[in-house]
């Protein structure tokens, strides 16, 4: 009888101690990326002295590594399971770390940071298979909404602490910062890497052991194709111009002082914060195609009103409230979304590809924002400014007609239909063949 009622209690709750790590681990790995990751720029140009180029090419290698590993990443999960995959990115996120605050070359900064980035990718699709089984269908949304402001606090929280470190004019501030952050996925390793995870909770569907595998089944998935052309362009238009086309936008064409945008960027943390258990409780009586449809609506209001940022930007107090009002409609969005695309990939992947799925998902979000920031930074740049809201607010309209587009490739169960809804039950396949 109590293994009944735990039984039970799980199904409601999910695993609640091995979650509970998995999420302190989201936290930190988030604490220590926003800890590092708006001085790397410094530290290689100004710090090192060894110029903007470098700063760029240490970048370029940062996201290259996420492309080189995550491929190997997911068939490593669908292996050996979540676990060990965590320890391995979290070894190479931490000596990645250390040796780039040690690193004081060009070649050294770029090896350092290859390590850095495999790392931290390496990490994020292990995380996400973890909370997927440490979850059940009825608590997913809920736990992946967590994860999402877990990072949003741990990156917030690790740029305030790692901004009152920072001194430019002494290179063993940037040593110490680096180091710490080496120090942020030892606990990572520690506290997550060593948590048991249980086995997830099924549906006939994912339970099946036949099939494709590897980057083939996900070609072959007509849901998870159309799903990640979905995500693509989701993340090009909004993170991907997050810190970088909207952020040049509002400084060099709207005026904006720096620290203006740093208060925008923080209405955006606070907005997710205080919206975000409650945009959880709106979608679990919603279709997931018709939240992110939502999202796409919410991030037409911030293109709106970055138009009218630029439009009124002689005048400043009315242009500031435009830029602060842009960051905090994309918070409004992000909210909506963070309970759902998760969930969706997990839904859609079979047991036995979870890691593949969550690591492709994974891959077309960090193609996305690489180059989304060049894209961005390239019109504001170029002094077309009206022509980048145009193709932002273009791109946004799309994500609204793809979001309903992928409606008839999800199941009742993957979309969060209601029971009432469905009024003949779809036949059982694990994966839709690709025309």
């Amino acid at each position: 009888m109590t293994g009944t009622v735990k039984q039970q209690r799980q199904q409601r709750r999910g695993a609640g101690g091995p979650l509970r790590r998995v999420q302190i681990g989201n936290a930190l790995s988030a604490f220590g990326s926003g800890f590092t990751m708006p001085y790397m720029f410094v530290y290689v140009d100004q710090v090192r002295g060894l110029g903007s180029l470098a700063a760029g090419m240490v970048f370029t290698v940062f996201a290259l590594a996420a492309l080189a590993v995550l491929p190997f990443t997911g068939r490593g999960i669908d292996r050996y399971g979540p676990r060990p995959v965590l320890l391995a990115g979290a070894g190479l996120a931490g000596t990645g770390a250390f040796a780039f605050g040690h690193a004081t070359g060009t070649p050294a900064l770029l090896v350092s940071s290859f390590l850095f980035g495999a790392g931290v990718t390496t990490c994020q699709p292990a995380l996400a298979t973890m909370i997927v089984r440490c979850s059940t269908a009825a608590t997913r949304s809920h736990a992946f909404a967590l994860q999402f402001t877990l990072v949003n606090l741990g990156m917030g929280i690790g740029a305030l602490v790692g901004g009152q470190i920072v001194n430019v004019a002494d290179p063993a501030s940037l040593t110490r910062l680096f180091t710490i952050e080496a120090a942020t996925f030892l606990g990572l390793a520690l506290v997550t890497g060593t948590a048991r995870i249980p086995t997830a909770q099924l549906s006939v569907v994912q339970g099946k052991n036949d099939g494709p595998t590897g980057l083939r089944a996900l070609f072959a998935d007509k849901a998870m194709v159309r799903l990640s052309i979905l995500a693509g362009l989701i993340f090009f238009t909004c993170y991907g111009q997050f810190e970088s086309g909207v952020a040049a936008f509002a400084t060099d064409t709207v005026g904006t002082a720096p620290s203006t945008l740093g208060f925008a960027i923080g209405a955006n943390a606070v907005t997710i914060v205080v919206l975000q258990m409650f945009m959880v409780r709106i979608t679990a009586r919603r279709r997931r195609t018709t939240a992110m449809a939502a999202a796409g609506l919410v991030w037409l209001g911030a293109w709106a009103m970055a138009l009218v940022a630029g439009l009124i930007r002689t005048e400043a107090m009315a242009a500031t409230v435009a830029i602060v009002s842009i960051y905090a409609l994309f918070g409004v969005g992000e909210s909506l979304l963070a309970p759902t695309m998760g969930p969706i990939v997990a839904d859609l992947a079979p047991a036995r590809l979870l890691g593949t799925y969550n690591a492709g998902y994974a891959l077309v979000k960090q193609i996305a924002i690489a180059i989304g920031p060049a894209v961005g930074v390239l019109l504001v740049g170029s002094g077309t400014w009206p022509l980048y809201l145009a193709a932002m607010a273009g791109s946004t309209l799309l994500i609204v007609l793809l979001a309903l587009r992928v409606r008839p490739y999800l199941t009742a169960e993957q979309d969060n239909a209601a029971p009432a809804v469905v009024r003949t039950p779809a036949p059982v396949r694990e994966l839709q063949t690709a025309a």
